[in-house]
């Protein structure tokens, strides 16, 4: 469960800004959109799920593509970056003041009931400072605090902390590199990274149906795939799979690290991988089989894509986000997907969705709280990230979309007709 996360000096977004999951005190769809965390001493109220709008080239890819690189560092810096490779991090450079400062990253989350704080500043090239707090009992234990060479523990912290340290290079953390010299106490925390923590954007290297089809092969979730499958008319009776021969540079994206395009390589060298078919049937009722790649359109391709992480998050209490989940997809997809996080029957280990989009249909209040919805704009060249909560619209009579649409809460993009750009013709 993710509380809020904050983001500093990354690529568009220079000063500090916080996505929150806390829940406001709008009483509005509590039952459906909302729900609560009891831990032992205190009760946090978090929101299931929250959409992210704004103008293209206003920032919110950057939201995602924080999620993206704190994730990636996390799970990357101590066994897959090299000492002297670089970080996936760009700070804000149209201000000279910060493009030789650190990005800074801080995520507070839910995982296995324990409340944590962790984050770090860090550049392309270094850590400058990483921080872990926990709250088993409900009040803060530091566990560690790391600025530059210099390392404090607190008391409940247990493990082998000098020799963690020590082995810490300048560009890995010291969270991943206690992981991979057997620290018990920050599994959870590495856990939720890569297990809990889904971010689906065109530019990840798991942005493929392959999760999919692995679940499909199980019988366990077939039905429910093939559900998903109906529900989206996408005319796609099933899958069928047959075996080829590995390609890195057809099967791999490129941007994946080096290192660990080399390291699947040679592992992956000389075996087969599965290739999918998708089942039709044809006017005469047989059976058709269609290679997925060559030909299901985009959007099957991508809702494809979805169904498995999709069914994973919902049934695991997982935290997905998606970059421009309107892509290629009908408003009635949009909405059907954001209301599965909406439905408490459906939606019971309290998962959450956190989104971009330009899908303006499903903003209204029928659908979404106040508290639910983000806006990016672009000011003094910076991204900033703000809530429709700060405009009080009111209840059951403000037409949100309408309002939006009209520039109410900004966040719209703005034209000029570019009469230079073309020959005019006085004379009519």
């Amino acid at each position: 469960m993710l509380i809020d996360f904050r983001i500093k000096n990354f690529r568009s977004i220079k000063d500090e800004v916080t996505l929150s999951m806390l829940k406001s005190s709008y009483k509005g769809l509590e039952k459906s959109n909302t729900f609560t965390f009891s831990g032992q001493k205190s009760k946090l109220h978090l929101l299931r799920s929250a959409a992210i709008y704004g103008p293209n080239a206003g920032g919110k890819s950057n939201i995602i593509k924080a999620f993206d690189a704190m994730q990636k560092i996390v799970l990357f810096s101590y066994n897959q970056y090299q000492r002297g490779d670089k970080l996936p991090i760009e700070p804000f450079l149209l201000d000279s003041a910060t493009k030789n400062q650190p990005s800074e990253f801080d995520i507070m989350f839910i995982h296995n009931g324990v409340q944590y704080n962790y984050g770090f500043s860090a550049d392309a090239n270094k850590i400058y400072e990483e921080w872990l707090y926990a709250y088993p009992k409900g009040t803060a234990q530091k566990w560690f605090h790391r600025k530059g060479n210099n390392w404090t523990f607190g008391s409940y912290f247990r493990g082998n902390k000098k020799l963690w340290s020590d082995s810490t290079r300048e560009n890995a953390l010291f969270l991943s590199t206690a992981i991979n010299m057997n620290s018990e106490m920050l599994q959870p925390i590495y856990d939720w990274f890569k297990g809990h923590l889904h971010i689906l954007s065109d530019s990840k290297e798991y942005w493929h149906p392959v999760f999919t089809y692995h679940l499909y092969e199980d019988e366990r979730y077939r039905e429910k795939i093939l559900e998903f499958l109906k529900v989206a008319d996408t005319d796609i009776e099933g899958f069928s799979f047959e075996e080829i021969p590995f390609d890195p540079d057809k099967m791999l994206p490129d941007d994946i690290p080096d290192a660990l395009k080399k390291e699947l390589t040679s592992n992956l060298k000389g075996k087969k991988l599965k290739q999918a078919f998708s089942i039709h049937t044809d006017l005469q009722g047989k059976t058709v089989r269609f290679t997925v790649d060559d030909h299901e359109s985009d959007g099957t391709k991508k809702f494809i894509s979805f169904i498995g992480p999709w069914i994973d998050t919902l049934e695991n209490g997982n935290v997905m986000v998606i970059d421009e989940l309107n892509d290629n997809f009908h408003p009635l997809m949009v909405k059907f997907l954001i209301q599965l996080f909406h439905d408490p029957d459906i939606n019971t280990k309290n998962a959450q969705l956190i989104f971009t989009t330009h899908e303006t249909s499903v903003m209204n209040q029928n659908i979404f709280r106040r508290d639910q919805i983000w806006f990016c704009a672009k000011k003094n060249k910076a991204t900033e990230l703000y809530s429709l909560v700060e405009f009080k619209p009111r209840k059951g009579v403000t037409d949100i979309e309408k309002a939006y649409l009209s520039g109410r809460y900004k966040a719209l993009p703005f034209f000029s007709t570019p009469y230079s750009l073309f020959q005019r013709n006085i004379d009519g």
